[in-house]
C-alpha cells in the first residue's frame, strides 16, 4: 500500500554508483508500509481516525531518533511555511483516514491496486490545474492506466444497480479512489513545499501536524483498543515510521525513475499476505486491471526518466 507521507518530498540522489543499494532500501520501504497496512487491516474494529492517530504518532518516534542520531532534529524542525506543512497533512490525513477505512472494507491487494492510480492523477490534475504540458504518450498511458482502475472498481459498483448503498465492499471501493485522489493532491501540495523545505521537516511536520489533526474525530467514535489491538496499532505505526527513513534513505542513492517502478513490488506481497492472513482470493478483474494500472505507471515513470535525459542533453548542449 503506497503511503501518503511524503515520497514525493524526497530530495535527488546524492551519491552516485549505488543504484542496487538504492533499490534494496526502497523494496526493504514497501515491505515495511504493507506490514504497516496489514497490522492496521488486522485491527478490524478500529475506527479510521483513530488508525491515522496511532499510525502518525508512533511514526514520529523511530524518525526523530534517527534525526536525533544524525544530529538533523534541529534541522528538521525549521521550516518557512508552517501553513503550507498544516495544509499537506490536512490532505494528507483524509487521504490517510480514507485509505485506512477501505482497508476495513476491501482485500488488501485490491486496495493497494486502486490506490496506484496516485501517480496517474498527479499527471491529469497537474496538467489540468497546474498547466504543465502533458505529451500525447503520458496522455495515453494515464487514460489507459485509468481504464485499469474502472475495471477493479466495476464489480463493486453495485450500488448504480442495485441501489444498495449499505455495501460495504462498494463504499470502500469509492473511499479507496477517494483516497487515492486526495493523496495526488497532498503530492501536489508538497511539490510547493520542495520549493523551500527540507525533506526532513516535511516528513517530520506532517507526522506532528497528522497526529494532531487525527485527534479532531475522537468525537466521531474512537474505541478502548484491547490490549492486542494496541500491540498491532503501535507496530503499525512504528513500521511506518521506518518505512518513511528507508524511502528517504533510498533516493540518496539512485534517480526515482530507477527506483520507483520497485514500489509496484506492494502488489506481489499483498496477494500473498491477503491471501495467507486474511483467505482472500484476488479476482481475475483485480489482477487484470491492477496489471494495467502497473503497465500504465511504469510507462509513464520511462518517459518521465526519457525526458529528463532528453532535458539534461539539451543543457549541456547549449552550455558555453
Amino acid at each position: 500500500m503506497t503511503d501518503s507521507a511524503s515520497p514525493a518530498a524526497i530530495s535527488p540522489a546524492q551519491h552516485q554508483g549505488g543504484p542496487l543499494r538504492g533499490i534494496t532500501l526502497k523494496v526493504f520501504s514497501v515491505c515495511a508500509f504493507v506490514v504497516m497496512a496489514t497490522l492496521l487491516k488486522a485491527t478490524q474494529t478500529i475506527p479510521a481516525g483513530e488508525l491515522v492517530f496511532f499510525r502518525c504518532f508512533f511514526a514520529i518516534l523511530p524518525v526523530v531518533a534517527y534525526l536525533g542520531w544524525k544530529r538533523q532534529l534541529r534541522v528538521a524542525l525549521y521550516t518557512a511555511n508552517p501553513w503550507g506543512h498544516v495544509l499537506r497533512a490536512l490532505i494528507g490525513v483524509v487521504s490517510m483516514g480514507l485509505g485506512f477505512f477501505a482497508l476495513t472494507r476491501l482485500p488488501l491487494p485490491e486496495t493497494t491496486a486502486i490506490q496506484y492510480a496516485t501517480p496517474l492523477l498527479i499527471v491529469v490534475f497537474s496538467a489540468l490545474l497546474l498547466k504543465e504540458r502533458v505529451h500525447i504518450f503520458r496522455w495515453s498511458a494515464v487514460l489507459i492506466g485509468l481504464v485499469g482502475v474502472v475495471i477493479i472498481l466495476w464489480p463493486r459498483l453495485t450500488v448504480f444497480s442495485s441501489g444498495n448503498m449499505d455495501d460495504s465492499a462498494t463504499i470502500g471501493a469509492i473511499a479507496s479512489f477517494c483516497a487515492a485522489i486526495m493523496a495526488a493532491f497532498a503530492m501536489m501540495q508538497v511539490r510547493k513545499l520542495v520549493q523551500t523545505e527540507r525533506t526532513e521537516a516535511i516528513v517530520v511536520y506532517f507526522f506532528i501536524c497528522a497526529t494532531i489533526l487525527s485527534l479532531l474525530t475522537i468525537p466521531f467514535g474512537w474505541v478502548m483498543p484491547t490490549p492486542e489491538q494496541a500491540f498491532l496499532l503501535i507496530c503499525a505505526g512504528f513500521a511506518g515510521g521506518v518505512g518513511q527513513l528507508l524511502l528517504t534513505s533510498c533516493y540518496r542513492y539512485a534517480d526515482m525513475s530507477v527506483i520507483a517502478p520497485f514500489e509496484y513490488v506492494s502488489l506481489i506481497l499483498t496477494i500473498i499476505i491477503g491471501f495467507v492472513v486474511f483467505s482472500d482470493i484476488p479476482t481475475p478483474t483485480m489482477l487484470i486491471g491492477a496489471l494495467i494500472i502497473v503497465a500504465s505507471g511504469i510507462a509513464v515513470i520511462l518517459r518521465e526518466h526519457y525526458l529528463g535525459l532528453d532535458r539534461v542533453k539539451a543543457r549541456e548542449a547549449n552550455t558555453p
